[in-house]
C-alpha cells in the first residue's frame, strides 16, 4: 500500500466520524432561541471532539508526511488510531446528553486515552519501520505533549468521581495545549 493511499483512507474516515457526530446534534423543536438551550451540553461536547478530531487529523497528516513505506505493521496501527477515533461520535453524544455527568464523562476520557496510546503506537511503528534516524523520530524529540496528554487524560478520568466539571477543565486543557500549533516536523523539513 501507497503512503497516499493509507492518507486518504485516514482522511475519509476522519471526515466520515466529524459528520457522525454533527448528525448526533439534534434539531431543536421550536422555533425561538430558547428551544436551542437544552442542547447546549450536546453543542459543547461537539466543539470539544471536532477540535480533538481536528488535532488528531493535522497531526496524523504531518506524521504521515515523514512517512517513507507503509508496512503492515503501520496499517494495523493506524486503523487501532481510527478504532479509538471512531468511538468519539458515540462518547460524545452520551456526554453531551446526559449533561457531563459523572460516567460519561469518564468513559469520553478512556476513549481519548486510547486514541492517544494508539496514536503513540502508530507513532512508534513509523520511527521502528524507518529507523532511530528518521525525520519522525528527530522531529518529536522528547514528546513532551505526547507524554503529558496521557496523564492527564488518566486525571481527568479519576477527576470524575469528583467532579465531572474539573474533567472537563482538564479535557479543555489538554486540547488547548495541542492548539498551539506544533512545528517540529516541519522545521525538519525544512533543514
Amino acid at each position: 500500500m501507497t503512503k497516499g493511499r493509507l492518507e486518504a483512507f485516514s482522511d475519509g474516515v476522519i471526515a466520515i466520524i466529524i459528520t457522525i457526530m454533527v448528525l448526533e446534534m439534534k434539531v431543536p423543536h421550536g422555533s425561538r432561541l430558547d428551544d436551542l438551550a437544552p442542547l447546549l451540553p450536546v453543542f459543547l461536547s461537539y466543539v470539544l471532539s471536532f477540535v480533538y478530531v481536528g488535532i488528531y487529523w493535522n497531526n496524523h497528516h504531518h506524521m504521515l508526511h515523514t512517512c517513507t513505506a507503509v508496512t503492515g505493521t503501520i496499517l494495523w496501527a493506524n486503523l487501532h488510531l481510527l478504532f479509538w477515533l471512531s468511538l468519539f461520535p458515540f462518547t460524545t453524544g452520551w456526554m453531551g446528553e446526559n449533561h457531563f455527568t459523572a460516567v460519561p464523562t469518564a468513559l469520553y476520557g478512556v476513549v481519548l486515552l486510547m486514541a492517544a496510546i494508539a496514536y503513540y503506537l502508530l507513532q512508534q511503528a513509523i520511527i521502528r519501520a524507518q529507523g532511530q534516524d528518521s525525520i519522525l523520530k528527530r522531529a518529536i524529540g522528547r514528546d513532551w505533549k505526547g507524554k503529558l496528554s496521557p496523564v492527564l487524560y488518566v486525571v481527568a478520568i479519576v477527576a470524575t468521581l469528583r467532579s465531572s466539571w474539573i474533567a472537563q477543565a482538564v479535557f479543555v486543557i489538554a486540547a488547548l495545549i495541542w492548539l498551539i500549533p506544533d512545528r517540529r516536523i516541519e522545521k525538519r523539513f525544512a533543514v
